[in-house]
């Protein structure tokens, strides 16, 4: 079924709006995906706050362009699946990433990380980085080493006074009481 010029509006107004609210998406084909490869799709997607789209990329290209991003000319090819981004662009290119594992007829394009154009290399690339979560703590705890290590810096001197102090102390109880 054809759509009609009001559709296609709508269509394009929806992409902008979903483009404008993303940190990324990527880009996917899917000649041959079933039902049950799609709602696997979705139901992983939404678990990482993301959003699947059965794009036309002609409407998809008007609405990168209506958002000011840039255009990835060469994904733009063929029937195209956009996932959509919302907070955490690595768990919506792991899940694309697991769910192409098992269905083969799910293929990465490429994807947009911000402006970024991404090829289906560095989408791979970027599914397997470690989730948000493990990120944050390995970045904490990079932060805190240093204050760790100035801190025993710090104590380093007063603890060589103390050592000092005790063996006097020691020392002068073993010595002999004179009469």
């Amino acid at each position: 079924m054809a759509l009609t010029a009001e559709d296609k509006r709508e269509r394009v107004a929806e992409y902008v709006r979903l483009l404008k609210e993303s940190q990324g998406l990527v880009l996917a084909e899917f000649v041959g995906l079933n039902m049950t490869g799609i709602n696997s799709l979705r139901g992983r997607v939404r678990e990482a706050s993301g959003v699947v789209a059965v794009a036309k990329n002609t409407l998809l290209e008007i609405a990168l362009r209506e958002a000011g991003l840039p255009i990835p000319g060469d994904h733009l090819s063929g029937t195209t699946l956009v996932v959509f981004g919302s907070s955490d662009v690595v768990a919506i290119a792991k899940a694309v990433a697991e769910t192409a594992k098992e269905q083969e007829a799910l293929r990465v394009k490429g994807g947009l990380l911000g402006r970024r154009v991404m090829s289906r290399e560095e989408v791979r690339a970027l599914a397997e980085l470690p989730p948000r979560p493990v990120l944050q703590a390995r970045l904490l705890g990079l932060l805190q080493a240093p204050a760790g290590k100035l801190l025993g810096v710090l104590q380093a001197p007063a603890r060589q006074v103390m050592g000092v102090l005790k063996a006097r102390a020691e020392k002068s109880a073993e010595a002999p009481v004179a009469a």
